[in-house]
């Protein structure tokens, strides 16, 4: 069953707020409301792009790619780099 909000419960919800917090708090509440989104979505930005960044590591190499196992050619950690070829 599916909660619909019209503008009179909205105005009810605003009027208990008000008479709870009072005039003075509800800046400092929306303030502090809108800090809290902001770094919510920035965490989940950061770590849907590190784990982007993870699955493209872990990626198999694509047809026109070939797999190196030269240490020189090896990153720091270990996992060979993807060389593509031409296919001319």
């Amino acid at each position: 069953m599916p909660i619909n909000f019209g503008p009179m419960e909205m105005v009810l919800v605003f009027v208990v707020i008000l008479l709870l917090f009072g005039a003075k708090r509800l800046p400092e509440i929306g303030s502090s409301l809108g800090k809290g989104i902001r770094e919510f979505k920035s965490s989940v930005k950061d770590l849907q792009s590190s784990v982007r960044a993870e699955t493209e590591i872990k990626a198999p190499p694509g047809p026109n790619e070939h797999v190196t196992s030269r240490s020189s050619d090896s990153p720091e950690d270990g996992e060979p780099r993807r060389l593509k070829t031409s296919s001319n």
